[in-house]
């Protein structure tokens, strides 16, 4: 390596990027998945007295 690379300042470096990269990716998927579970909207009744709860459809009882 030559010495003007190793005196380049961090942000132009590859290797904290690619370090850096992992974590904010993790960051990125966590904050869809909190936004797609709190956007979703819980299972509603079909039919008084009816509930489906993902493919399972049951009597709820009064």
């Amino acid at each position: 390596m030559s010495e003007q690379e190793t005196n380049k300042p961090w942000w132009k470096q590859m290797w904290p990027w690619l370090l850096i990269s992992g974590p904010a990716i993790a960051v990125i998927g966590c904050a869809i998945t909190i936004w797609l579970a709190y956007n979703m909207h819980a299972d509603v009744a079909l039919h008084e007295g009816i509930a489906k709860q993902g493919l399972k459809v049951e009597q709820v009882a009064k």
